[in-house]
């Protein structure tokens, strides 16, 4: 592979990947492959190896192209990225030089009316990231109230969320809700948007789209995989695209890179050491070049950091947010 293929270009593209160094005989994961970039970008240093995962079908398949340019160096699997350390196991990679991380919803998924992720296209309501699991047409109709206020509160933040939850109650007494136009309309019943503000679907529909997917969980869970896999010295890249996973990812970093367990009071046990270092304190943002030509990238931010030689961590409880599988089941 010459030169990278261009026609896709991954917001902080170029950041999130001169993060990772790659060098030549080095192995990568790009934990979200979407429409490639990021695995593109990885390839054009020559002698590299990209493990790519999307659990979106539509994804893997427009990889295949790539997969036949790029001389034996890529390969694709359909899986979530929470599964990323399992998946490099199977490849017989149990160890890799970087993970390259894209949180969120495609601008690919959002364009495809027939996903229903975009309150901008009237479609069946699924949002679905692959073809498994409840849509969002089935969350909304069986949640109870209480648990559709929380979901769009805590993952849309969303102040009218009771607002919201109870316009949706009322009007699935009335018909189905089955089309992201019907949800659009009994959300503008209830939430007002001044000119100049986000449409007043924005946090219904991207809540719902995260409890969907359970992407903080898997954000959750994928961090302390990307621990488990990283060879000392590899590095950790992470683009988010809203404060909810900003969160996850700032505050993971940052407690992996501190030390702990030792006291003034109790000398004699030892301090655990560091499972990271963090390359910026900051995270990176766009440019004004990038912004014209992508107005997506404005809330997009970068982090990395890179892994010490000490013994990996367990990724920890849960939060304790609602889940796909208790609001399901009505419990």
């Amino acid at each position: 592979m010459s030169t990278p293929d261009t026609r896709h270009i991954s917001v902080l593209g170029v950041e999130a990947v001169d993060m990772l160094n790659p060098h030549a005989g080095g192995i990568y994961v790009d934990a979200t492959f979407g429409a490639g970039g990021y695995s593109r970008a990885i390839l054009a240093t020559e002698g590299t190896r990209v493990i790519a995962i999307d659990r979106d079908r539509t994804a893997i398949a427009g990889g295949f192209d790539l997969v036949d340019k790029s001389d034996g160096r890529l390969t694709l699997v359909e899986d979530r990225f929470s599964n990323l350390a399992d998946v490099c196991i199977a490849q017989g990679e149990p160890l890799v030089d970087g993970v390259v991380m894209d949180v969120g919803v495609s601008s690919m998924q959002l364009d495809q009316a027939e996903r229903g992720f975009s309150f901008r296209f009237d479609g069946p309501l699924d949002m679905r990231m692959s073809q498994h699991g409840p849509t969002a047409a089935e969350v909304v109709a069986k949640a109870s109230e209480a648990d559709l206020a929380n979901i769009i509160y805590i993952f849309g933040e969303e102040r009218h969320s009771r607002s919201v939850a109870r316009a949706i109650v009322a009007a699935r007494k009335e018909a189905p809700i089955e089309t992201t136009k019907q949800l659009v309309d009994i959300v503008q019943k209830v939430v007002w948007a001044k000119p100049g503000e986000i449409h007043p679907a924005t946090r219904t529909f991207q809540a719902l789209r995260i409890f969907v997917n359970e992407e903080l969980d898997e954000l959750h869970t994928a961090l302390a995989a990307a621990e488990r896999v990283l060879k000392p010295g590899g590095r950790l890249s992470v683009v988010s695209f809203h404060s909810l996973e900003d969160r996850i990812v700032k505050n993971f970093m940052v407690e992996r890179s501190k030390t702990g367990g030792g006291s003034r009071h109790l000398p004699e046990i030892a301090q655990s050491r560091p499972r990271f270092s963090l390359v910026n304190k900051r995270p990176i943002t766009a440019g004004d070049e990038e912004l014209r030509a992508n107005p997506r990238a404005r809330s997009a931010k970068l982090r990395g950091a890179e892994r010490t030689d000490a013994p990996a961590q367990d990724a920890g409880p849960l939060p304790g947010w609602p889940t796909l599988a208790s609001v399901m089941k009505g419990g």
